[in-house]
């Protein structure tokens, strides 16, 4: 999905520069124009332009909860937007965010809106987050917009979050595994090679290879970290790239290990969202649309974009979701039963709560199932290195008691 620059004029005249995701130009155009926006020039953002976009800086969701908590409790208490702006931008930490919160205060005091302010930052803030603070402005609720919003960072965060703790654990063994290993190579087996040169004779197999790759760490160390460096390099470029974004997500949904965590952590994201922007009077087309800019998976993402056109035929959401393939059965069937009975946010909801909780269940059961299967593989690869030690010393052995 590539991120595509506009410009654009509301009904008053004023223009309007953003940037926004989209699978094509149409869409770009199709959505500044659902907005009351004519648009002027719409081009694809270059890799140059995206690389000196300071606010193209994603902020965490931890610190946009922080930032949504605050300005809650802050309009709760009768200060006024400006004087909440003020106030948050001395106190933000994250200084994207910060930066970006000057940018709108000054907006704000110019006469505009806090949403036309706050979309000038698109990189900064979500585009859930623009659309809640338009529909909070719009009836007047707009410290019910902020509370929700809070709420929906919140549990993002904590899902992501979970995901990572879960992952660093594994790294943390593999790293020591790792040095363990080049630790034995280097110091370890020298002492003993030298060793099994003085007495002679021809070595096992299993203590030849292990010479052979002590001898190849030793003289061509360099060479590793040149190769270790270009892997870690080559798998970033290629996980930005379309193809890899492709081949990756198609890979998460494919692996048996990771595809249940992949499915209910998109399909937690997916009904939250759609939960907190219906609740605030989005409508159904335009929820999909923000929803979907919110998945990781591609493919997830894709087959979320491509309802959206379905929907504005006239079918009902849970139709496309369970045509797509990449959905859990209980996320369309709970949909559907949301759309029969009218009450689609509040089944989102529920439905949310019970995938957050089994990202949850899944993240410490694959974190149980890796931490064996390293130690295993740790052991295997001591243990090799500790046999080509020994065999050698017991062929030794026995040559002295048969002499």
């Amino acid at each position: 999905m590539a991120t595509y620059e506009y410009t654009a004029v509301d009904r008053a005249g004023k223009q309007k520069k953003g940037s926004m995701e989209a699978q094509t130009e149409e869409r770009v155009k199709d959505f500044l124009k659902s907005e009351g926006l004519i648009p002027i020039t719409i081009k694809e953002q270059s890799i140059l332009s995206k690389d000196i976009n300071i606010g193209g800086k994603k902020v965490k969701a931890r610190d946009l909860s922080v930032f949504c908590r605050q300005f809650n409790s802050i309009l709760n208490a009768g200060v006024t937007i400006l004087n909440a702006l003020n106030m948050l931008s001395e106190q933000t930490e994250n200084k994207v965010l910060r930066e970006a919160i000057k940018q709108v205060q000054i907006d704000v005091e110019k006469g505009e809106s806090l949403t036309v302010a706050m979309s000038k930052h698109a990189q900064t803030f979500p585009p859930i987050m623009i659309h809640m603070v338009e529909a909070g402005e719009a009836s007047g609720s707009l410290e019910i917009a902020f509370e929700r919003l809070a709420v929906q960072f919140e549990k993002q965060a904590k899902t992501s979050g979970l995901i990572k703790k879960a992952m660093v654990y594994p790294c943390v063994v593999v790293v020591v595994a790792i040095a363990v290993v080049i630790v034995m190579l280097v110091v370890v087996f020298p002492q003993f090679e030298d060793m099994f040169e003085q007495v002679g004779g021809d070595l096992p197999a299993i203590t030849k290879i292990v010479i052979s790759l002590s001898n190849f760490v030793k003289h061509f160390w360099w060479l590793l970290i040149i190769l270790n460096v270009g892997l870690i390099v080559g798998f970033i470029t290629f996980k930005k790239s379309e193809n890899g974004q492709q081949f990756l997500s198609k890979l998460a949904l494919n692996m048996p290990v990771v595809r249940g965590l992949t499915t209910k952590s998109s399909s937690a994201t997916l009904a939250r969202t759609l939960s907190t922007l219906l609740a605030a009077g989005i409508t159904l087309v335009d929820a999909v649309e923000i929803s979907s800019k919110v998945i990781s998976n591609v493919i997830v993402r894709t087959a979320l974009s491509d309802s959206v056109d379905e929907i504005k035929r006239g079918i009902p959401l849970s139709v496309p979701l369970q045509e797509s393939g990449v959905f859990p059965p209980m996320l369309y069937q709970m949909t559907r039963i949301g759309e029969e009975t009218g009450n689609i946010e509040g089944m989102l909801e529920k439905i949310a709560d019970y995938y957050e909780e089994e990202v949850e269940n899944t993240t410490a059961a694959l974190t149980s199932l890796l931490e064996p299967m390293i130690i295993v593989v740790l052991g295997f690869l001591v243990g090799f290195i500790l046999l080509s030690i020994y065999m050698p010393m017991l062929g030794m052995y026995s040559a002295i008691e048969n002499g």
